[in-house]
């Protein structure tokens, strides 16, 4: 009850600004985390991520995605690997005849090898996101949000020798999430889509697996859409217009969108947006090392809300996680996501 009282207090906290800062999830690895990853310099590595967010002035918090890392699928960054590689029922070892058929599968063009075979009825495993939470929650007192990819990613990435299809797959991943993601009492929790995107036909059981998964959070719940950052380089074509199904469908406090990379001419889709989800705008671009003016920034914020109305836009953050970035970048482009922020709101 103590923690939960705490999560409310650190939520309360967060309202007090009427557009607040936040990141994606993920932050550069630093080097000699990669050169000795022990488990307390892992530690002493997050808590420099969360604290260059707080000199950076972010108000909600991520913990950096450090743990995920994995040298064998740096393309990722780990958000597929390290979810699907602990979950029973998955094999990580395949024959050449499976990775020849997930090969056919023009959606999946972007990785030469599945991220596991189904072969039996999928359960958590090894896998343990309140522990990830925990180890972590304690190292500040701003509040927190737990990222996670998300059921329909996930099952997108798989061979599947079990289920009847990748509806089945998709929500039997959903309920793995739910279970854990209802203990962890952060001050929101935010699923990663980055296949979605690029496949709005999918949108009645993407969203039906998503919300599934977000059953019983108990801070905020955040969905980002994205439209790839594999290696740094967009996977998806879509547009917000077609996505909209998706998004409505949706039972969530919040998006996370990219819009920096992408321009601003979508904005006008989002007035079809249900009234009660928050807008997410991405003012920062992560494909670019250049560091923005927070005057440009202040101007998206401005522009977004011209288009779409006053107290629409909720958080502004970057488009997509810091991973590949130099440190030096991100931590650059936080501080100018920060004032730019106080840019707009001393000018409104």
């Amino acid at each position: 009850m103590g923690r939960l009282l705490q999560m409310r207090s650190l939520t309360a906290t967060m309202t007090d600004q009427p557009i607040r800062t936040t990141v994606v999830g993920s932050y550069p690895v630093p080097d000699w985390l990669k050169a000795y990853p022990a488990r307390s310099h892992l530690r002493d590595a997050v808590m420099v991520v969360l604290k260059t967010q707080e000199l950076a002035g972010i108000d909600l918090l991520a913990d950096g995605e450090l743990y995920r890392f994995d040298l064998n699928h740096p393309e990722t960054n780990g958000m597929i690997d390290y979810f699907i590689g602990q979950m029973s029922g998955v094999s990580t070892e395949f024959t050449a005849h499976e990775i020849a058929a997930f090969r056919r599968d023009p959606q999946m063009r972007f990785r030469a090898r599945p991220a596991g075979v189904i072969r039996g009825p999928i359960g958590p495993g090894t896998l343990n996101l309140p522990d990830d939470y925990e180890a972590f929650s304690g190292l500040t007192d701003k509040p927190l949000k737990f990222t996670v990819t998300g059921p329909h990613m996930l099952s997108k990435t798989l061979v599947d020798s079990h289920y009847s299809g990748r509806e089945d797959a998709a929500m039997a991943i959903a309920d793995i999430l739910r279970g854990q993601l209802q203990e962890i009492d952060a001050a929101a929790v935010q699923l990663d889509e980055a296949n979605i995107s690029g496949h709005a036909d999918e949108a009645e059981w993407a969203a039906r697996a998503v919300n599934r998964a977000l059953e019983g959070v108990q801070g905020e719940k955040a969905v980002h859409v994205c439209f790839g950052n594999y290696g740094g380089q967009s996977v998806q074509k879509g547009l917000y217009e077609s996505l909209l199904p998706f998004m409505n469908a949706l039972e969530v406090d919040h998006l996370v969108l990219e819009f920096a990379r992408r321009g601003y001419d979508e904005l006008d889709a989002l007035r079809g947006l249900r009234p009660e989800i928050g807008v997410g705008l991405g003012v920062v671009d992560i494909k670019d090392n250049g560091i923005e003016d927070p005057n440009l920034i202040a101007k998206r914020i401005e522009l977004a809300e011209k288009r779409l109305g006053a107290g629409r836009v909720q958080y502004i953050h970057p488009d997509c996680g810091f991973w590949m970035l130099p440190r030096s970048v991100a931590d650059g482009k936080m501080r100018a996501l920060t004032e730019g922020r106080d840019l707009f709101l001393g000018a409104s």
